[in-house]
């Protein structure tokens, strides 16, 4: 199971060179659906894969089915509207166990005090991510779950047709945008991408083939707030958390900060994905654990707050 990840393909566009190093024939599959009404605007993307690509159009299939059918537009809504509620109640949690955590690692300690306080703020701190995502789960069991999703032909017939072109395509290709939406395009119609099909994504949609999806922002215009697990990814490629953009949105320099935010996801690698990053992953590259191997070169966000190399003396 090959899987590339790429650094934003905005001004340094790698994903042609990376898809022809593949050595595949046969259609690319597009999934382009975080692009919203943009999705079709794909002749530059189509042109990076030499004309091969085959645009799915999840964004496009989504709204021309559910304006046909109002069951299913209904639970989508209000699959929305409760997931919207959710991520609310998470974010008032979250923020004060955040805040917490750093109010006691900058308390002075006398007595030795700290060192278990600042264990148990973190541990507080995991648990709402925890209990955050198992509500995710159980809500996205309910909805796919409803009448209106078991019981809709239409829906069928695009989730058949949709596996159908994945099924003849040499490889995947998936790009950014919006997060939220690519996620819910990807869910709707329950796309699975065989693992034998290699797979190439980049920006939001290295974000999508992972799990979870994490979303962070040091320099966003209403304020500093904590990173925040959104969803659950396809779960592709485990074990590892992309930081699309990381220069420009971390503050990589603030070491205390980036050591809590890694310290979160302790069984996870927290990667960088910067204009030209390449990091392909591809079989054997877990060990006998589970745990991901990255390649040699690529940078890892630690737990002591720094940037480190793989491989690196």
């Amino acid at each position: 199971m090959t899987t590339i990840l790429l650094g934003p393909q905005r001004f340094t566009t790698t994903v042609g060179s990376t898809v022809r190093s593949l050595g595949v024939t046969g259609p690319i599959a597009m999934v382009n659906s975080g692009w919203e009404e943009r999705e079709s605007d794909d002749a530059e993307l189509a042109g990076h894969l030499d004309g091969r690509g085959v645009n799915l159009r999840l964004y496009q299939r989504a709204y021309e089915l559910l304006r046909a059918e109002s069951e299913l537009r209904d639970v989508v809504l209000d699959h929305r509207s409760r997931h919207d509620e959710l991520r609310a109640f998470y974010g008032l949690r979250l923020q004060s166990a955040w805040d917490t955590v750093f109010a006691v690692r900058h308390r002075t300690s006398r007595h030795g005090i700290g060192e278990g306080a600042e264990r148990s703020a973190l541990q507080a701190l995991s648990d709402v991510d925890d209990w955050y995502a198992w509500e995710v789960a159980r809500l996205v069991e309910h909805t796919a779950g409803t009448d209106a999703f078991t019981g809709s032909s239409a829906l069928a017939a695009q989730r058949a047709e949709i596996a159908e072109l994945l099924a003849s395509s040499a490889a995947v290709v998936v790009a950014g945008g919006h997060v939220g939406l690519l996620m819910e395009t990807l869910r709707l119609f329950a796309v699975s991408i065989p693992a034998t099909t290699p797979v190439v994504a980049w920006s939001a949609g290295a974000m999508a083939v992972c799990d979870p999806v994490v979303l962070f922002h040091d320099f966003a215009p209403h304020g500093v707030t904590a990173p925040e697990v959104h969803d659950r990814g396809l779960g592709r490629v485990r074990g590892v958390v992309p930081l699309p953009h990381a220069r420009r949105r971390l503050a990589l320099d603030d070491r205390d900060r980036m050591a809590v935010f890694a310290a979160r996801f302790p069984s996870h690698r927290l990667v960088p994905l910067d204009a030209g990053t390449v990091i392909r992953l591809g079989p054997g590259s877990t060990d006998a654990d589970g745990r991901v191997v990255l390649p040699e070169g690529t940078r890892v966000l630690t737990t002591a707050g720094t940037l480190v190399t793989e491989g690196a003396a």
